[in-house]
């Protein structure tokens, strides 16, 4: 079974390369983020002419999650329990998408973004976070054998090596202490990054910005994860980021990311 996660940066825009894509690397469910499309803008029968059912949830032209899946979809959830919302009044995002999809609990997964260390999104995000750390680590205490994926764009680069520069992110967002203290909540609540001892860096990014020829002069980030339960980490046979989908008029700035596990 292949399960992958993948920021598309607009489902409308990308549409055409999301079916060559998913015809070309047959993967049997994937988690996108960042569709930036209403329920009545998503091109749901172009995805469901190949094989796959779909959850997806969007409110506006930002944010947007959704899941493919031709192994079964199924008890769909909007959100997680307390999941915080933005705004004022305060509105909830379409941030996170949660089904059981071929015996796994697929979260498709889109972290705030923070802007920077001193806007009011940045305690959104952290909240954000520490509410699904929360959620995660009930799943788990609930059902220990549970196997649960969180897939997704992290905006969060958890090592050094995850970025091209340290230098250059001094007092920038997605590399901050808080940042990368509120994602090893997520892992401490009981959840291993499984891409990482497959793919491993430092050099190994899943975006690249548009601006600066940042991709042809490989200066990206890795954001992009899957974090799984123990029982669902056991079955990954390998794992990979395909940087070659990031080539080419009218890619996404981020690569999909996908995972090989064991029947």
């Amino acid at each position: 079974m292949r399960i992958a996660t993948w920021n598309v940066n607009s489902i409308r825009s990308r549409i055409d390369r999301i079916e060559a894509w998913l015809q070309r690397s047959d993967v049997d469910v994937l988690a996108i983020q960042e569709t930036k499309a209403r329920e009545d803008q998503f091109p749901r029968d172009r995805i469901e002419a190949l094989g796959y059912e779909v959850a997806h949830v969007g409110f506006n032209q930002w944010n947007g999650v959704a899941i493919c899946s031709r192994v079964g979809l199924a008890d769909v959830e909007i959100g997680f329990d307390a999941m915080p919302g933005w705004g004022e009044p305060i509105e909830s995002e379409a941030r996170a998408v949660g089904a059981t999809v071929g015996g796994i609990r697929l979260w498709s997964l889109y972290v705030p973004n923070g802007r920077n260390l001193d806007d009011p999104h940045m305690a959104y995000k952290l909240d954000w976070l520490a509410h699904l750390a929360t959620a995660a680590q009930g799943w788990l205490d609930a059902d220990p054998q549970a196997q649960i994926a969180l897939a997704g764009d992290w905006n969060i680069a958890p090592r050094d090596e995850d970025v091209w520069s340290m230098e250059f992110y001094v007092d920038k967002s997605h590399v901050s202490p808080g940042e990368r203290s509120a994602f090893q909540g997520v892992v401490d609540a009981g959840y291993s990054d499984v891409v990482r001892p497959h793919a491993p860096g430092p050099g190994t990014y899943t975006y690249w910005d548009y601006q600066q020829l940042r991709f042809a002069k490989k200066r990206g980030m890795r954001i992009d994860f899957v974090l799984a339960s123990p029982v669902l980490a056991a079955r990954v046979e390998g794992a990979a980021i395909d940087r070659e989908e990031r080539k080419g008029k009218g890619a996404s700035d981020h690569a999909p990311v996908v995972v090989e596990l064991a029947d």
